[in-house]
């Protein structure tokens, strides 16, 4: 990867990060009253279901850059457990074992909302998803910071 090359990287990564923070600031404003009632969960659900959707945009833009594309029936999976690889001479590990556990669980999360039609969500199960969002959310900019520094690293 040239220089140039990384710096359209990091702008796009960073546009990227703007979106994922907007969808947590919705998290956020609805996170102290979402269990009220069953429109405060699934309005709550959606936005956890809308937060990994742009998580794996992210993801897709550093699979972009770096290998090819992934595609068939276990694509999101495949997707992250890609990002949790090391890829030698091509690019280092995105995310680390601990973050891709969690980040598995919002993705089983997201799928089980995606297709789990007629199925009452559980306010638990919820409020145990923001829960490992708050931890995503602490770690996922540290590694990423640690990813990006890397790169410019193998460019001095």
């Amino acid at each position: 990867m040239d220089k140039n090359r990384l710096i359209i990287l990091e702008s796009e990564l960073a546009d990227q990060i703007k979106v994922i923070d907007e969808v947590y600031e919705k998290i956020e404003k609805r996170r102290p009253s979402f269990k009220e009632s069953e429109e405060g969960i699934e309005s709550m659900a959606y936005q956890l279901h809308n937060l990994y959707g742009a998580y794996e945009e992210l993801f897709e833009i550093v699979a972009s850059y770096f290998e090819n594309e992934l595609g068939g029936a276990k694509y999101h999976s495949d997707l992250l457990k890609r990002m949790n690889l090391v890829i030698k001479g091509v690019r280092p590990q995105l995310i680390s074992d601990e973050l891709y556990k969690l980040f598995d669980e919002l993705r089983r999360f997201r799928h089980l909302f995606r297709h789990a039609y007629g199925m009452e969500l559980n306010p638990e199960m919820v409020e145990r998803i923001c829960d490992i969002t708050d931890q995503i959310r602490k770690k996922f900019k540290q590694e990423l910071s640690h990813f990006l520094k890397i790169l410019r690293e193998r460019l001095k």
